[in-house]
């Protein structure tokens, strides 16, 4: 990082962060804890702006598939052919695939820097003799109870259902041929396998291995993102594995 961006983010981003959970830690009478949560659902906030219109895109994107799929079934023997009518589908359909981009990067950046800011908090660092005490765990220090990574783990696991497509619940019409269902099967398999079980579970073993605030600060966020996913986007394949493993009683 340039010394310049270095300044940048130090002044713009940093600092506001960290201000910010102090001035929230004197008002909930030095309480972390709360701190923590306040400070995460003021930032998830201040970023609906950039989430919002990525959720809505990957919604679009979600159930224009099978038609991109149809798409690159006729023209994909021409790599070049094929590029140029992705391209009239998306203008057609006012569609950006690369309308996530910004929003991810602007979350990575302050994810940075909340992380930044909890290790230096909870190290003590600009805030002298911190209480750290916050109900079962001392926040920062690892939680030993295991209850903050699970929960974290556990949220992480429903938010990556609600990201998988509803496969299932797809109208006959729009599956199209056997072929064509059987790639969309294949797609969510896919992605079932990368993010249904490894994201939960690095979720759990990175919420271990740093304090509790940082398990906090992941639950609280998560959780944030689910009720955001769910209000815009809906269940996803949520329902479908719940009936499936009997946790919700089908028709």
């Amino acid at each position: 990082m340039t010394p310049c961006l270095k300044f940048m983010y130090h002044t713009y981003i940093y600092q506001p962060i960290l201000s910010t959970l102090l001035w929230l830690y004197q008002i909930t009478g030095s309480n972390l804890g709360f701190a923590i949560i306040l400070l995460t659902l003021f930032i998830r906030g201040v970023l609906i702006p950039f989430t919002l219109p990525q959720l809505k895109s990957a919604k679009k994107m979600a159930a224009l598939k099978p038609e991109l799929d149809a798409l690159k079934k006729k023209h994909g023997h021409d790599a070049k052919l094929f590029q140029q009518k992705q391209m009239e589908f998306y203008k057609t359909h006012n569609v950006n695939p690369a309308a996530g981009c910004l929003p991810f990067i602007a979350q990575f950046i302050v994810l940075i820097a909340l992380y930044q800011v909890f290790m230096n908090t909870l190290g003590g660092n600009g805030m002298g003799e911190v209480n750290s005490q916050f109900f079962l765990w001392d926040l920062k220090s690892k939680d030993t109870t295991y209850i903050l990574p699970i929960l974290a783990g556990l949220l992480q696991f429903i938010m990556s259902l609600t990201i998988l497509p509803a496969v299932e619940n797809e109208p006959e019409k729009r599956k199209g041929t056997s072929e064509e269902k059987a790639d969309v099967a294949e797609m969510a398999t896919t992605m079932q396998q990368q993010m249904v079980f490894m994201m939960p579970i690095m979720t759990v073993i990175f919420s271990i291995q740093f304090p509790s605030g940082l398990a906090l600060y992941w639950v609280i966020t998560t959780a944030f993102s689910l009720v955001q996913q769910l209000l815009v986007s809906g269940p996803g394949a949520l329902l479908i594995y719940a009936k499936k493993y009997h946790l919700i009683k089908g028709k």
